[in-house]
């Protein structure tokens, strides 16, 4: 029989119109440049910082409007608006748009038109919902609040300091406090600043006391009580670190043990070219916030392992899987600390490293939600000289990952 030939009937493609608009978001004013999908042609143009304005405009711009605007100050209220009105808007990490190198001036119109070139860039940030943004709004007012008491007790040690007052033992303790209390000073001028300087310290340290009080309640809360005990099993992260930590990082699952410690900023720049490697001081990248309270927990995992009241209060009610997890956790940061002693790294290193490993550590514990994975899911064969499975990815058997 011969070939028998069939006719295929294909659909022309329909092409839609498409107008694709960068934003400059400020405060009191927006650059917005658009581009016509079809002709290629941009329009630069100052238009309303008011939201429903912004909304408003873009639904009489022709086609389908894709929106896009780098992440700012100015939060997600204006994409939500867009969202919610049907326009497609994507709000744009800034650190992963690309700029040509020779670009030196800057100026709201030439801003505005690179998230509109950028818009189908894979560099979206993580969008937080409503009741998370307003968690974190608190959690960044505790952040202020923490920076103005340390400048405030600075200001009032530097004053003492001037008239020849230096405290002797620990300071800002309630032997401290006391102390301040019973002094007095001859001059006007030197007892009114110090009477404002101690007014200052203790006014801050109840309005943080207030927000630590607060936090707490909302740590307490079904949405962030589970996280924020798993977390708590680790030593070094309390109530508070925890909540923090579940604030800044957002959807955990959207990292992995290996790229969470890049996110943060504890992994170290590298200039490599050819066969020569060079690796210098850690990137200081990402989230601050997390990255400091990372290291400062760190610090905790240098005294031998031994669980205290608080920390068995805090494992108290986990899961077993959970606190096995925390627990091999614990032992082998405290034997990272050993290894950093041993081979004479300074204790700063030291603590930037167990940082790294720490951040490792607390992903794998925020993903057990539910606890559904048994200890045979979190472990698995490996072979002799092969990469162990059973800790966190970027986390390394014996003392092959060195802090730099």
């Amino acid at each position: 029989m011969g070939a028998v030939t069939r006719t295929q009937l294909r659909e022309t493609p329909v092409t839609r119109k498409r107008t694709v608009v960068g934003l400059d978001v400020h405060a009191r004013s927006v650059w917005a440049c658009t581009v016509d999908d079809e002709s290629g042609e941009m329009k630069t143009q100052l238009i309303s910082s008011r939201t429903d304005e912004i909304v408003s405009w873009a639904g009489t711009l022709p086609g389908l409007v894709e929106v896009a605007y780098e992440a700012g100050p100015t939060g997600l209220g204006l994409a939500r608006a867009l969202l919610a009105a049907g326009v497609h808007c994507q709000v744009l990490a800034p650190s992963k748009m690309e700029r040509p190198a020779a670009a030196r001036v800057k100026t709201g119109g030439t801003r505005s038109g690179s998230p509109g070139w950028s818009a189908s860039a894979s560099c979206r940030p993580w969008s937080s919902r409503r009741r998370d943004t307003r968690r974190r709004g608190i959690w960044c007012e505790r952040e202020d609040v923490r920076g103005d008491l340390m400048r405030a007790r600075h200001r009032l040690s530097k004053l003492l300091l001037r008239q020849g007052i230096v405290c002797d033992g620990s300071a800002w303790t309630r032997a401290h406090d006391k102390r301040l209390r019973t002094l007095t000073f001859d001059r006007p001028g030197v007892r009114f600043a110090f009477d404002e300087g101690v007014d200052a310290v203790l006014t801050t340290s109840a309005r943080r006391n207030r927000l630590d009080a607060q936090i707490s309640l909302m740590a307490a809360e079904p949405a962030w009580a589970p996280i924020v005990g798993r977390l708590g099993c680790l030593r070094g992260v309390g109530t508070l670190t925890g909540f923090g930590l579940a604030v800044e990082l957002g959807d955990w699952h959207r990292f992995t043990g290996s790229n969470i410690g890049a996110f943060v900023g504890l992994v170290p720049t590298e200039n490599s070219s050819g066969d020569s490697r060079s690796r210098g001081s850690t990137t200081k990248t990402g989230n601050g916030h997390a990255r400091r309270l990372l290291v400062e927990s760190s610090w905790h995992h240098r005294k031998p392992y031994r669980l205290s009241a608080e920390m068995i209060r805090r494992r108290d009610g986990q899961p077993p899987q959970v606190r096995a997890r925390a627990d091999q956790a614990n032992r082998r940061l405290n034997q990272r600390c050993r290894n950093f002693d041993d081979r004479k790294k300074r204790p700063t290193v030291a603590a930037v490293g167990v940082a790294r490993e720490l951040a490792g550590w607390c992903w794998s514990l925020a993903v057990m939600d539910g606890c559904t994975q048994s200890n045979n899911s979190l472990t698995r064969r490996r072979s002799p000289g092969r990469r162990r499975t059973d800790l966190p990815a970027g986390v390394w058997h014996g003392d092959r990952q060195r802090a730099e």
